[in-house]
């Protein structure tokens, strides 16, 4: 499984370095979180491409050429200021962290859950059910609980 503490740290680092775009590994998970952040305005695009640039056109993952792929990401800046302030990992491999529904309304309407504080006005959570990966309102929304990966200011 792909770690997310390398997405989170990599993509936390363009937007302190000031980045324009960046390339992170091609990967099912991070394909999936990089798509809720731009659903969420924290980034501006998300394309596909070698290792050197994004792709013109559409080229297939393949055995071959897995190795090369990355998924290229162009990071949002409002007024020169970043629009990722913090991402953060919540369940790591040594402790993963479930929530049933009830837990994760409790997080989203400002109560603490378990050992995590709540969601700050702007923050969402990224979580990982077994429909697939999706924030923490949309998860509420379905009525699935499952990991909480990371939250995002």
């Amino acid at each position: 499984m792909p770690r997310i503490h390398d997405l989170c740290a990599r993509i936390q680092n363009g937007f302190r370095a000031r980045l324009q775009t960046m390339a992170v590994p091609e990967t099912k998970m991070n394909l999936a979180i990089t798509n809720i952040l731009y659903k969420e305005g924290f980034l501006t695009s998300v394309t596909r491409g070698n290792h050197l640039a994004p792709d013109a056109t559409f080229t297939p993952t393949t055995p071959s050429n897995i190795a090369t792929r990355r998924l290229w990401l162009q990071l949002k800046y409002k007024e020169n200021q970043p629009a990722l302030n913090a991402m953060s990992v919540v369940s790591k491999p040594s402790k993963k962290v479930t929530y049933t529904v009830n837990e994760m309304k409790n997080l989203a309407s400002g109560r603490r859950a378990k050992f995590i504080s709540p969601l700050q006005p702007g923050e969402i959570a990224i979580m990982n059910t077994n429909r697939g990966v999706m924030d923490l309102q949309e998860a509420i929304e379905k009525n699935v609980g499952g990991e909480i990966l990371c939250r995002v200011n």
